[in-house]
Order: C-alpha cells, then structure tokens, then sequence
C-alpha cells in the first residue's frame, strides 16, 4: 500500500501546470518522492521538470527506484519504461545546455546542483514495445554526449564573439568552474553501436556529459575495435568488463588483455566464446596461454571470471594457479574438463571460497564423477549458486552426488535442466533438498518418462532440447513436485524448466 505522501505525488506529477506551480514552494525532500511517482506513472514531461530542477548532486536511479516507505514497489527491478529514460536524459541535456549558455553569457543564475547521474543497475530482460534495452540506452546516452558537444562548441564560440566585442568589459568564465554531469552506466556495445559510442567516449574528458562506465559488454567486435574503446574508458570504476562472441582467440586476448590492466578495481572478467582451444595447441600457442596466465595474474582484484566454450581441457591449473587471491564466481561451461582440472580445482585457493561455480556442459557422468564430488566437497560451506546444466547426469549420478549437495547449506540456486533424469530422479532430488533452507530456484529437466518412446538412450543434450515431451505427462509429474514442496512446507522455492529464470542470480548480488 502506498503512503499518503506518494498518493499525492501521483496527483502533483499528473500535471505538469501543477507541479511546475508545486516546485517553486515544495521543500526539495520531496523530489524523491515525485520522481518515483513520476517514473511509475509514466508522467514524461513531469519527469522531464524535475530532472531539469533537480535539487540535489545526484540523481540515483537505484536509490530513487527501490523500495521506500511511501512505495512498495521496487522499480529497478522491472524493465525501464524507453520514453521514461528518454526523458530524463533529455532533462540532463536540457539542465546542461541551459547552465553553459547562464555561464558564457556570464548571467547571475543558481549555482549547478545535478553533477551525477547514476543509471546503474536497470534491468536489461527481454524486449517490449515500451522497454528499453541495455544496447538502446547506451546508443541513446552517447548520442546524447555528442549534442551535448556540439551546444557546447557552439555556446563557446557566441561567447568568444561577445568578449571580442568593442564594447564588452564582462569577465571571461574562470576554468575552474566548468559545468559538467557524470553517467554512470553499464554500456553494451556491438559492431552496429561502435561508431557512436567511440565518438563520444573520445570527446568524454572535455564534454559536459560524461559517460562513467561500471560495467562494459562488447559483442562481435574486431580486436582493434576492442582495444580501442578499452583505452577511451575511464577506469575509475569499471568493475566488469564482458568481451563475448567476438573470435579473439588466444592471439587476439594476447592483444587486448594487457589493456585491462589500467583498470584497478576489475572484480569481474567475462570471455566466453572467446575460440580458444588448447587441444590443438601449437608451440606458439603455449606460450600465449601462458601469457594469458600473467596478464590473468595482474587483476589483482579479480573474483569472477568466465572463460565459457573455451576448450580447456587439462590447462586449468596454468590458467588460474597464478592468480594471487581467490576467485568466488568462476565458468567454465563447455570447457571440455579433464579429470586433472577439476583435482587442481578442488586443491585450489580458489574452491573454498567460491560462491558461484558453472560446469553446465562438462561431461560429469563418466570420469569427471568422483572428482566432481570432491570438488563440491571442498566447495559447499559456501556455495550459492550451481549450474550444472547438460552434463549428461543420469539418476544413477545425481544419487551418487546428493551427500555432497546436500553439504551446500547455503546453496540458493541450482541448475540441472537439459540432463536425462527420471521422474523419480526428480522426486529424489526435491526429497533430499528441500532441507537446504537457502534454495530458492531449481530449473530442472523435463524427466525422460515424459518423452516419446523414441528417445534414444542414453540421448543427448540436443535430443532432450529438440524432443517430444507428452504435455499431459509433464503436467503430472509437475504436479506431484508442487505437492512434495507444499507438503514440505517450502512454498517458498521455485522448481522450474523455465529457462528464463535463469539468470535471476547475479554475483554482484550474491
């Protein structure tokens, strides 16, 4: 239930007339309040009004879209609405072009107030007609940054013609006070929004809006496009940095890994689908993977790295044994383990204290069985996360795994969807988990019983994607497992085959 403060809020923010009337004697404690109102309602131009009288130095989607004591409802959490962005952007650029015409023509106004704009931490799930993706707002802020540039450009130049007039005594504006509003972002860009982006992170250190990123996301760039936009980055502050599908290979990453370096407070490194492949190495290729190893070591602060659909297989202790502190989220789906990794692994600094770890893809079935108990073993005092999707585990494994599991008293997601389990495999799994109190999110498979009698056996993982299921079957046996939860008194954890779900946990949130 909403509280009488936002309740009138939503009635100030219904009309732009009446706020502008309500700002001039409204205590600025209040502006919270109506930006939240404003944003949920979808009240644009009111948005718009306050973003240009912003009474604050900074302007924090997180803090202005949680939940508050005047709104339960948590904002940040629900995809951002584009016209609602949109407009406080153009709010900012606005606010901004208005403080630098006040200050060349040197005219008596207030002094700057809004210096940060933080829009960290929006949603980026699934598209709508009236969402905005993470690619979108980074393509709408930079085109932003270049307007900007060329008000600024152009308020520069009157201001110049004016000083060099014959009768103009007024005083040049003192450098030391220039008018700017930092982004804070998380940018994602491909070979479509390259161009853009580059031009305004080259002009960001002389701009009035400036683009600060916290995390960074480059698909299918080229190594050069990569490097470049590494090196116009700020690195104050970039916690993550997500280069995917972008063919580097282990001569490209010998490139731009050394441009990581500069940024001193990197928590988070994604590489996945990177087309590295150490089954074929050559002896060039030895010694990049070892050079791979010592720039990995330079991130001093590292504790997540994704090296996904990498083909690993036996040079895990290379790759991470020089690393001076321990990771706590680490991927290797599709990594093509051998037995040895995952023996390194469980001796490793790295084990006991990691809260995320993703084997999906790994063949867990056959050798990697008992090393993987091991490694789960010395992991579960604090494992939160496990995925171990498509594995090709039978119920004859997952029986043999459960003592291990069951040690994971923190354990708040597991993922198991896409391996051969039987119904009764299922009702096991849920039996002997529902005391791991934490666990909130299970995706699991569809059971093999639910399929056509033409499954093969033991069938793949693309036979179990691409298979028939018996709806009818499926919705039984989906059945029973709600009952066992009610009957356990654990409502509160979702079993599910939706995919979707899937990245519900992040490891900036664990």
């Amino acid at each position: 239930m909403n509280s009488l403060v936002f309740l009138c809020a939503q009635k100030v923010v219904s009309d732009l007339t009446i706020l502008q009337d309500a700002l001039t004697f409204l205590p600025k404690e209040l502006y919270p309040v109506l930006f939240k109102a404003a944003f949920m309602d979808k009240r644009n131009l009111s948005l718009q009004q306050l973003v240009q009288t912003w009474p604050f130095p900074v302007l924090s989607f997180q803090k202005l879209l949680r939940k508050c004591q005047h709104c339960e409802r948590a904002l940040i959490r629900e995809k951002p609405n584009k016209f609602c962005i949109q407009m406080v952007i153009s709010g900012v650029v606005t606010y901004l072009i208005k403080m630098l015409e006040d200050r060349h023509r040197n005219k008596s106004s207030k002094g700057q107030c809004l210096q940060v704009l933080d829009m960290t931490g929006l949603q980026d799930e699934g598209q709508g007609p009236e969402s905005m993706s993470l690619w979108s707002r980074t393509v709408t802020l930079a085109k932003a940054c270049l307007d900007i540039s060329k008000q600024q450009s152009k308020s520069m130049k009157r201001a110049s013609k004016r000083r060099k007039g014959p009768y103009n005594n007024s005083v040049a504006l003192s450098p030391s006070q220039p008018v700017s509003v930092d982004v804070w972002v998380d940018l994602f860009v491909n070979s479509t929004s390259y161009g853009v982006l580059k031009d305004a992170l080259q002009i960001n250190s002389s701009n009035a809006l400036r683009l600060r990123c916290r995390d960074f996301r480059a698909e299918e760039l080229s190594i050069a496009s990569t490097v470049g936009l590494l090196e116009f980055l700020d690195p104050v502050g970039v916690r993550q940095v997500d280069l995917r599908f972008n063919n580097l290979g282990l001569s490209g990453l010998r490139v731009v890994l050394p441009h990581l370096a500069k940024f001193t407070t990197l928590a988070s490194l994604k590489l996945p689908y990177s087309n590295i492949d150490v089954r074929r190495l050559t002896v060039g290729m030895e010694g990049s993977l070892q050079y791979f190893a010592t720039q990995l070591s330079r991130l001093t602060c590292l504790k997540e790295l994704n090296l996904g659909s990498s083909r690993l297989s036996g040079k895990l202790r290379l790759l991470l044994s020089e690393l001076q502190s321990p990771l706590e989220s680490l991927e290797l789906a599709f990594c093509y383990l051998l037995p040895n990794d995952l023996a390194y692994l469980s001796q490793s600094l790295h084990t006991p204290a990691l809260k995320k770890l993703d084997l999906s893809g790994n063949n867990l079935s056959d050798c990697l069985l008992q090393p993987f108990q091991g490694l789960l073993m010395e992991a579960a005092p604090t494992l939160l996360h496990l995925d171990i999707m498509e594995c090709r585990l039978m119920d004859t494994h997952l029986s043999v795994l459960l003592p291990a599991l069951c040690h994971c008293s923190q354990l708040r997601y597991l993922g198991v969807f896409g391996n051969p389990i039987s119904a009764k495999g299922l009702k096991n799994l849920l039996h002997k988990t529902v005391a791991l109190l934490d666990l909130q999110l299970v995706i699991y498979p569809y059971p093999v019983d639910c399929y056509g009698e033409d499954l093969p056996w033991p069938p793949t993982s693309s036979n179990l994607l691409n298979g028939s299921v018996d709806e009818e079957k499926f919705s039984r046996v989906s059945n029973e497992l709600q009952q066992m939860l009610l009957s356990a008194n654990r409502a509160d954890v979702t079993w599910t085959t939706n995919l979707c779900r899937h990245n519900s946990l992040d490891f900036f949130s664990l």
